[in-house]
């Protein structure tokens, strides 16, 4: 068998393996909930509006020109997506209206600075915001002067305007993450980035909201398939770990 064959059943069984494994990955690392089968999704109300927000890893390269609901091309080709597109499948008779308003590059401040016309306006039912790796990743490159005190600040400054602005909203708060292994992840990376989840989840259970644990979820999905499976930079997720993520997602919103 050549070389290149022989890559390729590999690189195959790996993909195999890595897909096969997210419902075990997600079983070790997401508490199973105890609802009747119909009882599952009980927070999207009828016509319910879902809004997914954050950055690059949310944006996932959407069209932002076109912003509508439901959409494809504004959707990217991320966990928004394949969420939403689960959601719309599962739940068709809710009638649901879902919109991906994350922004590239995006810290807290930069989610507050539109909050208005990319949140509030939109009214939705269940929010769900994944951000802080950019707050992390642009102090470390030289192009922020924010601290992990600024983003918890700024962060709980954005769930308290929302609250108020929006009383009945459920929110996901979606936990930064990096892959250990990634090319962006250099020396001391995962030590000073670990402060900053630590805020992400003390706000969710400051604001009572849901939470997604990305963290452990890559971790443990580290030891089916290698870390440039699930991400090739340690930060923005492979095909796979787009998907890794949508399923997380829908389990901990069911």
């Amino acid at each position: 068998m050549s070389l290149s064959r022989r890559k390729f059943f590999r690189r195959s069984a790996v993909q195999a393996a890595g897909i096969a494994s997210i419902p075990m990955i997600l079983s070790a690392t997401v508490p199973e909930k105890k609802k009747k089968k119909k009882d599952q999704f009980a927070i999207l109300p009828q016509d319910g509006t879902v809004l997914f927000q954050g950055d690059s890893i949310t944006d996932a390269g959407r069209n932002r020109e076109r912003q509508l609901p439901n959409d494809a091309s504004s959707f990217g080709n991320g966990y928004a997506l394949m969420a939403g597109a689960s959601l719309l499948t599962k739940q068709a008779e809710k009638n649901l209206t879902i919109y991906n308003r994350g922004i590239s590059g995006n810290k807290v401040y930069q989610l507050h600075d539109r909050w208005y016309e990319d949140c509030l306006d939109l009214k939705p039912d269940v929010l769900s915001i994944l951000i802080g790796v950019n707050d992390y990743w642009h102090k470390r490159n030289g192009n922020y002067e924010g601290t992990v005190q600024v983003y918890e600040n700024d962060f709980r400054a954005l769930l308290k305007r929302t609250k108020e602005a929006l009383p009945e909203v459920t929110l996901v708060i979606c936990e930064p993450f990096s892959v250990p292994g990634g090319s962006a992840i250099g020396e001391g990376w995962m030590e000073e980035f670990t402060p900053y989840q630590q805020v992400a989840k003390k706000l969710a259970d400051e604001y009572k909201t849901l939470f997604v644990p990305y963290q452990k979820i890559f971790e443990k999905a580290m030891n089916y398939a290698p870390a440039t499976y699930w991400s090739g930079d340690g930060v923005h997720p492979s095909m796979a770990g787009a998907q890794l993520m949508a399923s997380a997602w829908l389990k901990v919103v069911k």
